[in-house]
């Protein structure tokens, strides 16, 4: 596992003892009953949000009406994004521990497939008719290099610029902003600094605290706005290399130095605070303490009736932008998507039981539901076209019009490290330590050895 560099050994063994503890919360192992299918999943740190935790409620009570006699144990891991990583990872090493289902993050799941630690569903899904219905960049997204498919994805997402109309209108900013250029974005947080003294101007997720969500809500969509958008700035798919930190990537970071070297982002502590994303979701937006918010489109499921921080006015409160490209080069706009998805571990003691279960997950009500619940994106063709569906909350349209100029995350086993090398870049610039140049440098080292010097300059 990798940690920060100033970590204490009592935080070390507090997270080895929390991991344990998890291990441990899985009793015998998945296999111990043949009628019980154990299903793990990712728990929000905020305790009043239950979004999940109410959907597979739901969904277990049809599942056991369904099939007499079967049960489902939910196995619930409340972490961090990086915690929750590597606790899975410790569950999924032995049949002792390891759950029949897990929800897997697309960025992690080929790094679990090299690992062996999932299996491939190809003989459940041939058989599985609503299969047909999912797009084919979302079973791209659970394929492994070996060509087979390893999860069932439940939704991708998009991401953009959340902004706060009230404060806009203190710093004389207006109520329909729609940025064309970086500069844009930096001289609004500028504005709001100067003039809205008390908020926060700009959030850019940063370090590896945060962990993917620095790499994906905030690196990515600065450097995949760096090139002409024809081109993937991360990885060479030609000579299947990964790309050194050039020009793109220092803008990038020199975009994330601006923020934090004039103050125009949280204080360095908070931004670098494991639960800021949840501080952002639960108090700074709501509070109208956060002026510009560069962040997904999964924001309003903590906001919606029965997720404990309700803000029905969220939709007259904020208005929503795309983030621009660095100087306004076509395609103008910049989103990535990920998503999660369902997948079986390899040591699983019940796979039939814990895909039965996935296709209850997944029929089109019930995938439905859950799409309107985690404010996610439709990637079943049936939920898209439905009406219900795309009238369902303020913002779905908005964030499903950017799966048109979208990215996707280089879905390769090494990736996980090479996120992990540009928490760090970002953190160096974050907190001072670091120029730019330096940060870069020690970006490229970082890359050859994670990629068994598979980079190339560009």
């Amino acid at each position: 596992m990798l940690v920060r560099p100033n970590a204490s050994l009592p935080a070390l063994l507090a997270l080895t003892l929390a991991a344990a503890g998890t291990l441990t919360a899985c009793g015998g192992g998945a296999g111990s009953d043949p009628d019980t299918v154990k299903v793990s999943f990712k728990q929000s740190t905020d305790n009043s949000v239950k979004v999940m935790d109410t959907y597979l409620a739901d969904i277990k009570k049809q599942f056991e009406k369904a099939n007499p006699g079967k049960k489902v144990e939910l196995v619930p891991i409340k972490a961090p994004d990086s915690e929750y990583y590597t606790k899975l990872q410790q569950m999924l090493r032995s049949p002792k521990t390891a759950p029949d289902l897990v929800y897997e993050d697309t960025f992690l799941i080929n790094s679990d497939i090299t690992s062996g630690y999932l299996k491939p569903l190809d003989p459940y899904l041939a058989k599985w008719q609503d299969w047909n219905q999912f797009i084919d960049t979302a079973k791209a997204a659970a394929k492994g290099e070996d060509g087979k498919t390893y999860g069932v994805p439940d939704g991708t997402d998009t991401r953009g610029l959340w902004f706060d109309k009230g404060i806009f209108a203190k710093a004389g900013l207006p109520a329909d902003w729609q940025p064309k250029t970086w500069d844009d974005v930096l001289e609004a947080a500028r504005t709001i600094k100067r003039k809205v003294p008390g908020v926060t101007p700009l959030n850019v997720y940063t370090g590896k605290p945060v962990g993917e969500a620095a790499t994906m809500q905030g690196f990515q969509m600065l450097l995949y706005g760096t090139n002409d958008g024809a081109s993937d700035p991360l990885y060479d798919e030609q000579s299947k290399k990964w790309i050194a930190g050039g020009k793109g990537f220092k803008d990038a970071l020199t975009f994330v130095e601006t923020v934090y070297k004039e103050k125009l982002g949280p204080d360095v502590s908070d931004a670098l605070d494991p639960n800021i994303g949840t501080r952002v979701r639960g108090e700074l937006l709501p509070e109208g303490k956060l002026g510009i918010n560069l962040d997904g489109s999964w924001l309003p499921q903590d906001w919606l009736e029965g997720s404990g921080h309700e803000w029905p006015e969220w939709s007259d409160k904020l208005g929503l932008a795309a983030m621009p490209t660095q100087n306004g080069q076509a395609p103008g706009k910049v989103s990535m998507s990920g998503g999660w998805t369902w997948a079986i571990p390899a040591k699983a003691g019940n796979p039939d039981l814990a895909f039965e279960f996935i296709k209850t997950m997944q029929t089109k009500a019930n995938a439905q539901k859950w799409y309107i619940a985690n404010s996610g994106i439709a990637v079943r063709e049936d939920v898209a076209a439905d009406p219900a569906y795309v009238d369902a909350q303020p913002g779905i349209k908005f964030f499903t019009d950017l799966v048109a100029t979208t990215h996707y995350r280089p879905a390769f086993p090494a990736y996980p490290k090479v996120s992990t090398a540009i928490q760090e870049a970002m953190e160096g610039v974050t907190t001072g330590d670091m120029s730019v140049e330096e940060a870069a440098k020690a970006y490229d080292e970082e890359l050859k050895s994670a990629t068994d010097n598979q980079v190339i300059e560009k």
